[in-house]
This record gives C-alpha cells, structure tokens and sequence, in this order.
C-alpha cells in the first residue's frame, strides 16, 4: 500500500467486478470502494449511517448500494441517502486510477 500526499492504494482495478463492492480498511477507517457498470471507481465510508453495518456486503443497483441489513439505499457517487431507513449521506473520497491501481484520497 503506498500512501502519498493524502492517496491511498486501495486496490487493483480488476479486484472489483462491474456494478460491484468491496471493503478497504486503512488504519481505523474502513472504505466501501465502487465499480460501475462503465468501469468507473467511487469511494464512500464503509459503513451504513443508520446501524453501522458494513456496505461491501450490500448489493450494487445501477449507481445505488443497498444496505445488506435493513434495505436502505445511497447513491455511491455523490452519498446522497435515498431511502428509508437511512437519512444521513455518506461521505464520499475522489478516487483515480494510477498503473491499475484504485487510489482514494482520504480527507
């Protein structure tokens, strides 16, 4: 993992499948990382703002995750809570793509 000027490495780009999750864990902090179906990256916090369940077991609608506990919904690209039970957005980190690597940069 290389960590420069606030960039993560996170993962490879082929670790991710299209319209699919993954969790990063870095220090104390944990990172859903996102693959679109155009094979576009995004990056929220891991965990659902309602209990706290881990999103990389939730299930990639579109630019949508669900939450695998209690089927609450964000949009990944921008955080934004887009149904119920859910209504705090998460925060999202810019990502970009170096080598084949997925970088994220945590603020």
């Amino acid at each position: 993992m290389h960590n420069i000027e606030g960039w993560i490495e996170a993962c490879e780009v082929d670790d991710i499948e299209e319209e699919d999750v993954i969790r990063f864990d870095y220090h104390d902090r944990s990172f859903a990382i996102y693959r679109s179906d155009k094979s576009d990256y995004y990056a929220t916090d891991g965990f659902c703002t309602h209990e706290k369940f881990h999103l990389a077991g939730g299930l990639v609608m579109g630019s949508t995750i669900e939450c695998p506990k209690h089927n609450g919904r964000f949009d990944y690209t921008t955080g934004e809570a887009k149904r119920k039970p859910v209504c705090v957005s998460l925060k999202t980190y810019p990502v970009k793509i170096e080598d084949d690597k997925v970088f994220i940069h945590v603020t």
